[in-house]
């Protein structure tokens, strides 16, 4: 009969108890000098058995001990791996599947693998679809008071009260507002004015504002033009775009700062901002669309919005096509003017 060298705890006091470990018909025994039927602490000889079934033997791990617990809580650390092991496979105990897998490199690669496509299945289409199905499906309230929440933060950080004449402005909106839509559903919207710290822009709020700066105005000197940018962040709303994203948004950024821990809040934002980008760029390429067919609706010249973009790029040096949040200005050009890589328009849009 084989026997292991082994420490017993009796799982009430850090007193260790220098045993041997036997086991014959199903009977796992344990004594400070041989097997025994019964448990008995008599001074200096600890005896005690119990069945197989009833014990419970913790993982194989390379360098830590070996732990076989009772029912009652007492339980063996073995340090002599090779000769547990031994008795393990006499009494025909085997290890489950997952333990074998991780005390294989090549189930271990395999694990790693099959983690990062889960990984890259859920950001590619399951975020997207999750966060889309969320945003179509969020109370309007909730949504107008999370664009107000922005809109407050914005006026008091890089807004000022616009100065276009009232009726500059009134003429915008009524033109605007005069506009058919490419879809049935148009979203409500309000467009406002104002005056900006960092330039010409646009852009549409999850509230359904729609914020037009002065500079923009200025800039583009052409109300068709405007009239494209404005149907391009009515797109936006039509496609609940900003809300997206922040949900999508907020769980990369949680499961960033699950993955990267406590380490840094900065930190934890760089996986955010990179993975967030081609959300962001979907998004530009979704809304030109919108645009280009609520133009198309009302005969307006698409060469407008195209214009528009290009007095748009020229303001700041072009930034790389893949960590752009919004599509290159070339390729977006092309694709406004109905051109291919070649710089011939396809036959149906000749």
């Amino acid at each position: 009969m084989s026997r292991v060298a082994a420490s017993y705890f009796d799982g009430k006091t850090s007193r260790r108890h220098d045993v041997y470990l036997t086991v014959q018909n199903g009977i796992a025994s344990i004594g400070e000098s041989f097997p025994a039927d019964v448990f008995a602490d008599t001074g200096n000889a600890l005896q005690r058995s119990c069945p197989l079934a009833q014990l419970h033997v913790s993982e194989r791990i390379r360098a830590a001990a070996r732990k076989v617990t009772f029912p009652d809580g007492a339980y063996l650390e073995i340090n002599d791996h090779a000769a547990f092991n031994g008795l393990l496979a006499d009494t025909g105990h085997r290890d489950s599947w997952v333990v074998a897998l991780q005390q294989s490199w090549r189930g271990s690669l395999l694990a790693l693998l099959a983690t990062a496509a889960i990984l890259i299945l859920s950001y590619l289409y399951g975020l997207p679809a999750a966060a889309r199905v969320i945003a179509f499906n969020l109370p309007v309230s909730m949504e107008r008071s999370l664009g107000d929440g922005i809109l407050d933060y914005l006026d008091q950080q890089i807004f000022k009260p616009s100065t276009l004449p009232a009726t500059r402005q009134q003429a915008l909106r009524s033109r605007f507002q005069s506009l058919l839509s490419p879809t049935p559903d148009r979203p409500a919207y309000v467009l406002l004015f104002r005056q900006s710290k960092i330039g010409p822009n646009a852009f549409a709020l999850p509230s359904g504002d729609i914020i037009l700066t002065d500079e923009l105005v200025h800039l583009l000197a052409d109300d068709e033009a405007v009239m494209g940018v404005l149907a391009h962040e009515l797109g936006h709303l039509h496609e609940r775009h900003l809300t997206r994203r922040l949900l999508q948004s907020s769980a990369i950024a949680a499961a960033a700062t699950l993955l990267v821990g406590d380490v840094s809040a900065v930190i934890a934002t760089i996986p955010t901002l990179m993975l967030d980008l081609k959300y962001a760029r979907d998004a530009e390429t979704q809304a030109d669309e919108y645009a280009l067919r609520m133009l198309d609706k009302n005969g307006i010249a698409r060469e407008h919005l195209a214009v528009a973009f290009e007095k748009l790029g020229q303001l700041s040096p072009e930034v790389a096509s893949f960590l752009s949040s919004h599509p290159s200005s070339a390729e977006r050009l092309r694709h406004l003017r109905g051109q291919t890589d070649s710089g011939i328009r396809p036959d149906s849009e000749k």
